[in-house]
């Protein structure tokens, strides 16, 4: 028996505006809603607990007191599935999201940082 790779907790100021962003990204919707913690989720996937083989992880934004100081550890990549990189990157501009550049240099990858700071990459030809 294995683990399954069911969720991604992000430390952040404001949960509910965080979980916005990211719902508009993913096409997720909020799955749950406790005081300083916002859990989303794909809506077309049941829990992921006791389904058998691979769940979109929920991401969970809990409200934390400190800000974010240095690069990002882990990052989330995206992949665009209804539109090329460059047109995918002009949409999550517009939610907010901003350029950032963590030394990547000249990549296929487009490095975004969400409303937080927290930087996330854009693949250019992977597919889901």
């Amino acid at each position: 028996m294995t683990s399954k790779f069911t969720e991604l907790a992000i430390d952040c100021a404001d949960p509910g505006g965080l979980a916005r962003f990211w719902c508009a990204v993913l096409g997720y919707e909020v799955q749950d809603e406790d005081g300083g913690i916002v859990t989303i989720g794909s809506p077309a996937v049941p829990g992921g607990r006791n389904r058998t083989g691979p769940v979109p992880p929920t991401l969970t934004f809990a409200r934390v007191p400190e800000g974010k100081t240095v690069k990002n550890r882990l990052h989330i990549d995206v992949n665009p599935t209804d539109r090329d990189q460059d047109d995918e990157v002009r949409r999550l501009l517009g939610l907010g999201a901003r350029h950032a550049d963590v030394g990547q240099g000249d990549e296929s990858w487009v490095v975004l940082a969400d409303p937080e700071g927290n930087e996330f990459c854009v693949l250019a030809d992977r597919r889901p």
